[in-house]
């Protein structure tokens, strides 16, 4: 008789992290490590030789471009966030559109219509459905407290062959955040970016998976929609941003663009942590271009699950100052 043998489950030992168990928000999608790497993976299943994408977006989306030789065109595009298209797309060339701020999906719906090879960017609109039949990737370490994993939905059987990343010597940030300060974390949070280039496309990790599972969606999304409001109701009439916002977006942050580049500044002074998207738009358009203001102008004020009405408050009294 066949004895079959297995690795026996661990009993005993130290407790391991407490993390409550629950399911994440997209189990029917792809789970890998990185947004850029779910990039990867779409162009080498469609095979897309060339990609038109904004001017005004993250510069880690070069790195897959330059990987797999696929040529790249900038485009513009006008006060209201959407696409300036004035170009023909070619069969082996696709379009890629970022959901600014989470607050864009009107426009992802129609361009969804419109255009044939479309992918969509929810780097900064993670609860924003996927369109089916349409390419749409997701950064998780945007909106949540992980150190990597990202979600793709991708309109077909292929698939790739993938490892298993693991996400241990990319935690440090996170743990010093709760055990001294987001300031003390800060250099490790940069490491950990650094670490995240030029990384092999493999699945999510199991600690990122797991964490992801621990989180109640619905707080979360309910708090972002809350507190924007909180500051759109009160920094509205200061916004030069037309803000089209719908009931059923879940913002990022609250892009509140002004004439001062040195609010941001100001604010950070004040311990007010606003960051700029995106740095590498001063390299890539033009000083006179409507995507420089937006990037030396826009202060992106945070109003994630952390943070309550009193503390978006103070933002808007620290803002009024300035003002």
């Amino acid at each position: 008789m066949e004895t079959i043998t297995h690795a026996a489950k661990t009993i005993g030992g130290y407790i391991p992290l407490e993390l409550s168990k629950g399911a994440v928000y997209y189990p029917n999608l792809i789970a890998l490590n990185t947004g850029r790497n779910a990039l990867e993976y779409i162009l080498r299943i469609r095979k897309y030789t060339s990609i038109y994408l904004p001017y005004f977006t993250c510069g880690v989306l070069l790195e897959p471009l330059k990987k797999l030789n696929v040529k790249y065109h900038f485009y513009h595009i006008d006060e209201d966030l959407d696409p300036v298209i004035d170009f023909e797309i070619g069969e082996r060339s696709c379009f890629l559109y970022t959901n600014y701020f989470g607050i864009k999906t009107a426009t992802v719906k129609r361009l969804a219509k419109e255009i044939k090879h479309l992918i969509i960017d929810n780097a900064q609109a993670f609860f924003c459905e996927p369109i089916a039949n349409c390419d749409t990737f997701y950064s998780c370490r945007k909106f949540f407290g992980v150190p990597d994993g990202a979600y793709l939905n991708i309109s077909t059987q292929l698939g790739l062959s993938l490892k298993q990343d693991q996400s241990t010597d990319r935690f440090s940030h996170l743990i010093k955040s709760i055990d001294l300060n987001i300031e003390e974390g800060y250099a490790d949070y940069i490491a950990n970016n650094n670490v995240l280039c030029h990384n092999e496309i493999k699945k999510m990790s199991v600690l990122t998976a797991t964490i992801l599972a621990s989180i109640d969606y619905e707080k979360c999304a309910q708090i972002r929609k809350s507190n924007f409001a909180y500051l759109d109701e009160h920094l509205g009439e200061e916004n030069i941003l037309r803000l089209n916002f719908s009931g059923d977006d879940v913002p990022m942050i609250y892009p509140l663009l002004l004439e001062d580049p040195s609010i941001k500044k100001q604010l950070i002074n004040q311990k007010i942590f606003v960051a700029t998207y995106w740095p590498n738009v001063f390299e890539w358009a033009n000083a006179d271009s409507f995507e420089f203001f937006l990037a030396a102008n826009l202060v992106s004020i945070p109003i994630d699950h952390r943070y309550s009405l009193a503390d978006m408050a103070l933002i808007v009294k620290a803002l009024k100052q300035l003002i």
